[in-house]
């Protein structure tokens, strides 16, 4: 291999990598956009208490959120009564 076709080989190759590290850098930066990672995360919490297939509430996670809301008020609520 003549000197001009490694040059030409390795300018070839720094440019493929340049391409990739600028996709890696734009990947990077979408998933750190605040208004993405505000999105998964509604998308998280509405996989967690709407069926994905159907559309419909899951009831028995909302049931258990809501128990566990109302367990955390009641201890509040007695322990505030105990220190009063």
């Amino acid at each position: 291999m003549s000197q001009d076709q490694q040059l030409s080989s390795l300018e070839h190759d720094i440019e493929e990598t340049r391409e990739r590290l600028a996709g890696t850098i734009d990947q990077l930066l979408y998933r750190a956009n605040p208004k993405t990672i505000v999105g998964r995360q509604v998308a998280s919490i509405k996989g967690h208490y709407v069926d994905r297939t159907t559309g419909r509430p899951r009831t028995d996670n909302i049931l258990k959120t809501v128990g566990g809301v109302v367990v955390v008020i009641a201890l509040v609520a007695v322990v505030r009564r105990a220190n009063s």
